[in-house]
């Protein structure tokens, strides 16, 4: 014999099916890195030598309408570009700030590329860098199914003397598969733009 629910179970149990029912999504996160060990860090008696390459990689200067939380894409109802053509993507976020994101994926590369090591990436303030990065991102836009693409301007500053080596990586890549895609496309100019940079480094170590 099928027993009943007391009255107020069955609706303290329909309104959390309810509730259940209407939660909102959780976003997901994303990040340009390639994920923990792919660098090794320095040992802790680390010190200054004239066999190791010393960089600092300084944060990377972005819009201020890439500089959020989301993901920010083109509007696919709009081709022209411009501001008025852009949305957030609330449910896609990046897992640190966009600065922080391009200035740890570039650091990363750079010491894998260069076997070197960031000064600054590895809070080492007492290590004198032998050449400074500095990074600008001009343009980073992607129409989500479709396409990513990027501006930046990027100098290598040789210390203490000064001399530079400026450069622009431009890039415009595929990427399919939503917002994978366009992340993973990302992480493609990221790497284009660090084999520039290092080589703008190898320059100037000649």
């Amino acid at each position: 014999m099928m027993k009943r629910l007391p009255l107020t179970l069955a609706c303290a149990s329909f309104a959390a099916a309810i509730l259940a029912g209407c939660a909102s999504p959780e976003p997901r996160y994303y990040t340009l890195s390639q994920g923990p060990g792919a660098v090794a860090a320095p040992t802790p008696a680390a010190a200054p030598s004239t066999d190791t390459l010393w960089l600092e990689v300084a944060p990377v200067r972005v819009p201020e309408r890439l500089n959020r939380p989301q993901l920010v894409v083109r509007d696919g109802q709009n081709s022209s570009g411009n501001d008025a053509g852009v949305r957030l993507l609330d449910l896609s976020r990046w897992s640190s700030p966009l600065p922080d994101e391009l200035r740890d994926a570039l650091s990363q590369r750079l010491q894998a590329t260069l076997g070197a090591v960031d000064t600054y990436q590895q809070g080492l303030s007492d290590v004198q860098p032998l050449y400074r990065i500095t990074t600008e991102v001009l343009r980073l836009d992607a129409d989500v199914g479709e396409r990513a693409g990027a501006t930046i301007n990027w100098t290598v500053r040789r210390l203490p003397d000064g001399k530079v080596v400026s450069g622009r990586t431009q890039a415009e890549l595929p990427a399919p598969g939503e917002v994978d895609g366009v992340v993973a496309a990302y992480r493609q100019i990221v790497a284009s733009t660090a084999n520039d940079i290092a080589a703008g480094v190898q320059a100037l170590r000649r």
